[in-house]
């Protein structure tokens, strides 16, 4: 008998226009349970309409509570990352400077349409690339089965040689390199053709998004030692 008033009461909710979460507050029973009870029971056009505004309502809210975390996350990082520039700074370490730098001028930074990016960098010097992964290392903690190496080349060019030339530079193994080919478009009079032509090396890190704002923050630091710094309007 308890089942049957419950099941009634819950009609007779779902009747007035309720959500399921509304009359779950007021039937306790399981949602599989109070799905099978409701199958049957239509809804008219406001009532449905009502319950329309609500989920996107909740969703709203949703979105909104996640922005508000990313803002804080992303405070409390350049926060901290400010303070580690000043010491960085303070100590002149050569190589936190320059591949922050470098990192400022060739790196992957977030987006106002993409604020989740990871730390990746892109060039054709080799030095720049052991630069770059060295500093990674020794800078920003990061392990080295964490970095991604894959070149970018065209694919008119000797690939097999440029294989070689980044698994000796870079002292990999074939299978940790991956590679991008650039189709060959014969109406453009390109300059990175012959045999010292190797393609782009790009490095990514896996699971980087919160190290790229703390690199951002490292960034802000630089450029407020310099007298330039000026925090960007609703932060990144």
């Amino acid at each position: 008998m308890a089942k049957l008033e419950e099941k009634q009461k819950a009609v007779d909710l779902r009747k007035q226009g309720l959500s399921y979460r509304e009359i779950l507050e007021h039937v306790p029973v399981a949602k599989s349970t109070l799905s099978l009870w409701l199958r049957t029971v239509g809804l008219s056009r406001p009532q449905r309409q009502r319950l329309t505004v609500r989920k996107l309502e909740a969703a709203r809210r949703g979105w909104q509570k996640v922005r508000a975390d990313r803002l804080e996350r992303t405070r409390r990082i350049t926060e901290e990352a400010l303070v580690e520039a000043a010491r960085w700074i303070g100590e002149g370490d050569p190589l936190w400077l320059i591949g922050t730098i470098l990192y400022w001028a060739e790196g992957t930074k977030a987006k106002e349409w993409r604020k989740a990016e990871m730390v990746s960098f892109t060039n054709m010097d080799p030095r720049a690339i052991l630069v770059m992964r060295e500093w990674l290392l020794r800078c920003c903690g990061v392990g080295e089965s964490d970095i991604c190496y894959a070149v970018y080349i065209h694919e008119k060019a000797d690939i097999s040689a440029a294989l070689r030339f980044w698994e000796g530079i870079l002292d990999l193994k074939a299978e940790r390199l991956g590679m991008c080919l650039k189709r060959h478009n014969p109406s453009t009079r390109r300059k990175n053709t012959g045999k010292a032509y190797y393609g782009t090396m790009r490095i990514v890190v896996r699971r980087s998004t919160a190290l790229n704002r703390r690199i951002a923050g490292w960034i802000e630091g630089i450029a407020k030692h310099c007298g330039v710094g000026q925090r960007q309007a609703g932060g990144l």
